[in-house]
């Protein structure tokens, strides 16, 4: 039995993109005489599509675009991710479904059932879970179908995960059913070291089912979530025997009985995380229809950062990098910007903030009379290069890129209406000690990013001699107590503890995480890499005294 993984990139919302791409992918498998083809969760309608499924023109279009894929399906079966209407009057009024279409008929559907309200996933607000789970006879086998968390029962609960248990398991009613193959079709969201959390569970599926276990995964980028792609095939016995493409569309081959070696992979995190950052960078512009992105650059590992992966997602040519020095800004941090502009290949200009700063304080000076410069008008130099990049990007129809990182939003290191204005924040999820090393490996052949950047304090440069250090404790403490904090939910005490930091020390970066939520709920969106970014899938109120 021959069966296509269809690895495909959809627009959320987008029904005749994404029903022509499922028609083109039918048509190849066809071409490589697939007995079967399978597409990830929701991938008519893309995932994930949040309230567009509370319009009922949507759904009806929907269910009019599956009819009009099934008349494509003459010699060949195809699954396909879509919603269909709970006709029941019962419980919720959708089901996120699996249509099953042989030879131009749509034969069934396999609901989803287990239905994830955690972390980014808000499934419970639309779905209705599924009651059975089915086998379907195709080209003389038994086939079973799983849609993404079912099979998620598998894994080991941690905390994040605690009101994901179930009262169910369909791996468990599976074994009963002795299927002869079983899919599954998912939309699961890249993070850092996810990829073995899904091995391991497909592989533990396969294993207690004793049947190939095929994993079709969704790529490309919706919003702050990227999907990486990167679907799976197991034999019987759990083992690893095929991974399709990372990051880029794919029409995995899988032929059943297996005849061929296990396979092997081999993870590079940074590799990952630089490639889920471009393809997120590329989506967000391509899907949106905008070429073009503006970046302040300021000769600092952030914005150098940010550079290179718009260069890479974009084309040189559409990058805009623009330096604005102040009175406080080292002719180090201007060659820096230089240096790396011309190693990128993109445009640099360099606009003096000098005289707008100047004709500010002018303004203010009578109404600020007797008080000390302080973060007033620090943060005066960030709102006029805020200013400045907005003009472009109203001028020329441009995105402003944020570069600001997770360990800065987390503390309140940033500015609104200034560092923060944009369009989508880029890095937001990388913590300092990740931008640092993300910059080298970017280094690891030649220098991209001018070695001085890389190696010099960290600076904001809005007065004379700032250091980021001299408000902030090392960002090596700062990111350990955020990934403790934020991805483990450990209390401060258990942190000081764990880490062996003082307390107070640990109670007060805590403090600040809560004191500034005000400023991320005003941020721009960004691209989730982690279990837990500032983006989607955490939700803490701004005004809170528990910390």
């Amino acid at each position: 039995m021959r069966i296509v993984l269809a690895q495909i990139n959809p627009i959320v919302g987008s029904l005749k993109y994404n029903h022509d791409k499922i028609i083109k992918a039918i048509h190849e498998a066809i071409h490589k005489s697939a007995d079967l083809i399978v597409f990830p969760e929701l991938a008519l309608c893309g995932y994930p599509p949040e309230d567009l499924l509370l319009m009922s023109s949507f759904i009806l279009e929907t269910e009019e675009k599956l009819k009009s894929i099934a008349t494509f399906t003459k010699g060949i079966t195809a699954i396909v991710g879509t919603v269909r209407q709970n006709l029941s009057n019962v419980g919720k009024p959708l089901f996120n479904s699996a249509a099953i279409i042989t030879d131009q008929k749509i034969i069934g559907f396999q609901d989803k059932t287990l239905l994830p309200t955690y972390n980014v996933f808000d499934e419970r607000r639309y779905f209705e879970p599924s009651i059975h789970t089915s086998i379907w006879e195709i080209s003389g086998k038994k086939i079973a179908i799983t849609i993404c968390e079912d099979i998620w029962q598998q894994r080991e609960h941690k905390a994040e995960f605690s009101d994901s248990r179930y009262h169910k398991s369909p791996i468990d009613e599976l074994v009963k059913l002795k299927p002869d193959v079983v899919l599954n079709l998912s939309s699961s969201p890249f993070s850092i070291n996810h990829l073995k959390a899904r091995v391991a569970v497909c592989s533990k599926a396969a294993t207690k089912i004793n049947a190939p276990f095929l994993y079709c995964n969704q790529v490309g980028a919706n919003d702050s979530l990227i999907f990486d792609g990167r679907s799976l095939s197991f034999d019987n016995k759990g083992q690893l025997m095929g991974i399709a493409k990372g990051f880029e569309e794919d029409l995995f081959v899988v032929d059943l009985p297996f005849n061929r070696e296990p396979a092997i992979i081999v993870e590079n995190i940074l590799l990952d995380m630089y490639q889920a950052l471009v393809l997120g960078v590329e989506d967000y512009f391509n899907k949106l229809g905008f070429k073009k992105a503006v970046i302040g650059l300021s000769g600092g590992i952030d914005s150098a950062l940010v550079a290179c992966i718009a260069v890479d997602a974009l084309g040189k040519e559409n990058v805009l990098c623009i330096a604005m020095p102040s009175r406080f800004s080292s002719a180090d941090s201007l060659e820096d910007a230089r240096v790396l502009s011309k190693n990128l290949g993109c445009e640099l200009k360099e606009i003096s903030i000098e005289e707008p700063f100047c004709k500010y304080l002018e303004l203010l000076e009578p109404h600020f009379e007797n008080k000390d410069f302080d973060t007033t008008e620090e943060n005066l130099q960030a709102r006029i290069r805020g200013m400045i990049l907005m003009a472009f990007s109203n001028k020329f129809g441009s995105i402003v890129l944020s570069t600001g990182n997770k360990s800065e939003l987390a503390l309140g290191y940033c500015t609104l209406y200034g560092d923060m204005c944009g369009g989508l924040a880029v890095i937001s999820d990388l913590t300092k000690s990740e931008v640092y090393g993300l910059s080298k490996w970017i280094n690891r052949k030649q220098e991209i990013i001018p070695w001085n950047t890389i190696t010099k304090p960290p600076t904001a440069e809005l007065k004379h001699n700032q250091k980021d250090q001299d408000t902030l404790p090392d960002y090596e403490i700062v990111d350990q107590v955020l990934t403790n904090y934020l991805d483990d939910h450990l209390s401060p005490l258990e942190i000081s503890s764990k880490l062996q930091i003082p307390l107070p020390l640990v109670e007060d970066l805590v403090k600040r995480i809560h004191q500034n939520e005000y400023k991320r709920k005003q941020a721009p969106p960004g691209l989730r890499i982690s279990e837990k970014a500032f983006t989607v899938g955490r939700r803490f109120p701004i005004v809170q005294r528990w910390i």
